[in-house]
């Protein structure tokens, strides 16, 4: 059997990354997909591969990444082994743009959507703490905060305000309970 292809989504600010890497760490079946990003990695965050705008395009027009897009001013792609690892039976949980999910859902059969969501003032907080941004990026990030999802787009929403290791209790419960199959329902799960 084919692994599920788990995008994880949210605003910045929420805690996707710090939720991936407590969930593989959790449960070490779970796979964590290395992003490709076009910024230096001395920026921090994620750990991802950073490389030039030009490399990336480079790298983008030889087909290198199974999804790619542009967002804040970077280029981000999923490399092309993510689908082999898929393909393998590993579940693999990725950090996505909301835009790609279309794509995604597209290439994999068993494909299901954690959207994460924070009050407004707590994503506020970790923007300005995690020293990335200046004030006027984190007003722009705060403004795309709720940007929909795309229509029809099945997703568990599940709240990530309160303690980390809540919200990852609450993931877990979800994906032992889903196929992430095209069925999945959108639900809203409060750790």
């Amino acid at each position: 059997m084919t692994g599920r292809f788990i995008a994880v989504v949210g605003p910045s600010g929420v805690g996707k990354d710090s939720v991936m890497e407590g969930l593989a760490a959790a449960d070490p079946s779970l796979c964590l997909a290395r992003r490709v990003i076009s910024r230096p990695a001395t920026l921090g965050g994620e750990a991802f591969d950073g490389v030039s705008e030009r490399a990336f395009r480079k790298a983008e027009d030889d087909g290198a990444f199974i999804l790619s897009w542009h967002a804040h001013g970077w280029h981000y792609g999923i490399p092309q082994s993510v689908a082999l690892e898929v393909a393998q039976g590993r579940d693999v949980l990725v950090n996505l743009s909301r835009a790609v999910l279309p794509q995604a859902q597209a290439l994999f059969a068993r494909f299901c959507v954690i959207l994460l969501r924070a009050d407004h003032d707590i994503l506020a907080a970790r923007l300005t703490a995690r020293n990335r941004e200046d004030a006027a990026e984190i007003k722009r990030r705060l403004a795309r905060a709720d940007f929909a999802m795309p229509l029809g787009m099945p997703h568990q929403v599940i709240d990530n305000s309160g303690p980390l290791a809540q919200t990852i209790a609450t993931i877990r419960q979800h994906l032992s309970q889903t196929a992430c199959d095209a069925g999945q329902s959108n639900q809203k799960m409060m750790p």
